[in-house]
């Protein structure tokens, strides 16, 4: 298969699943607090990672690149995911998917330092109407009081930027990381570091809340959520980026509002109101402009 195309079916499987995801973790979310979530995520997307590693025989990483793959686990397995679980919970899954659909016209502002990738014009008009969208999305939803501690719906909201904006500079570094190791290595180790640092931070929930008996639905959520969009999408993700560089997975990613809004209509019946078609006019028309540079 060329690699042009396998890195188009890579992202768009990525985002597909990710859309998914949102709608599975706003029903786990009801069971499993956020922390706690994002842990059992990594730790079974770790193991899923490190069997196929093993059994494909992957090289073992030198230890001058662990401190990068560190920064890798905290900003995009750490950081990245609490935001997005968190913002979840007190918004709304079609929210979260299209909100942080916005990261690749984010990542095209690291790809300019990080990568040596031009930021020319239509990478800042794109990122421009995708900054634009997030905050109509953000700015012109209602209000909506969460049960746990009355957070709003626009906090929620502003999670999920800080999720989209660590994930895209996730994505740049990730594909540095990538030019010296395989893609599954990477992924593995960034899932490991992830899993070290989120542990950390766990107790400290749990102490403040006491999470009742998982329902078995829930537990199979939770294995979509470490299976297949951790060690899946991760995967992919990492080698459409890998293949085809900061531009074409813009246009790629915007299948993740549009899987994720319908889902959330679909099984969670959640109102698709005027700010979210806004939002998605604007932040679709970004990844447009910017996957033309692709």
């Amino acid at each position: 298969m060329p690699p042009r195309l396998l890195g188009i079916l890579a992202g768009f499987a990525a985002a597909a699943i990710w859309g998914a995801m949102y709608v599975v973790s706003k029903y786990v979310l009801d069971f499993v607090p956020p922390l706690t979530l994002v842990l059992a995520r990594l730790i079974v997307g770790a193991l899923t990672l490190g069997l196929i590693a093993w059994l494909t025989g992957q090289p073992r990483v030198c230890r001058r690149e662990l401190p990068f793959l560190a920064l890798l686990g905290l900003v995009g397995l750490c950081l990245s995911m609490v935001a997005q679980f968190a913002g979840t919970r007190l918004s709304t899954a079609a929210s979260g998917a299209l909100i942080t659909s916005a990261t690749p016209a984010f990542l095209l502002l690291f790809a300019w330092p990080i990568l040596g990738e031009r930021l020319t014009l239509a990478r800042l008009v794109g990122l421009a109407l995708a900054t634009a969208g997030v905050a109509a999305t953000i700015l012109l939803a209602g209000e909506s009081v969460d049960l746990a501690g009355g957070s709003t719906l626009r906090a929620g909201n502003a999670l999920l930027v800080v999720a989209a904006v660590t994930w895209a500079l996730y994505s740049a570094l990730s594909r540095v990381a990538a030019r010296r190791q395989p893609v599954l290595v990477v992924t593995l180790y960034a899932t490991l570091f992830g899993a070290l640092f989120t542990g950390a931070l766990v107790p400290l929930e749990l102490a403040a809340s006491r999470p009742g008996p998982v329902p078995p639905l829930a537990w199979l959520g939770l294995i979509y959520l470490g299976v297949v969009s951790t060690a899946g999408a991760f995967y992919l993700w990492n080698k459409s980026i890998e293949l085809l560089g900061a531009g074409l997975p813009a246009i790629l990613f915007f299948a993740q509002p549009v899987v994720g809004g319908l889902l959330g209509a679909l099984l969670l019946g959640e109102r698709l109101g005027a700010p979210f078609f806004l939002g998605g006019a604007l932040i679709g028309l970004a990844v447009l402009v910017t996957a033309r540079e692709g």
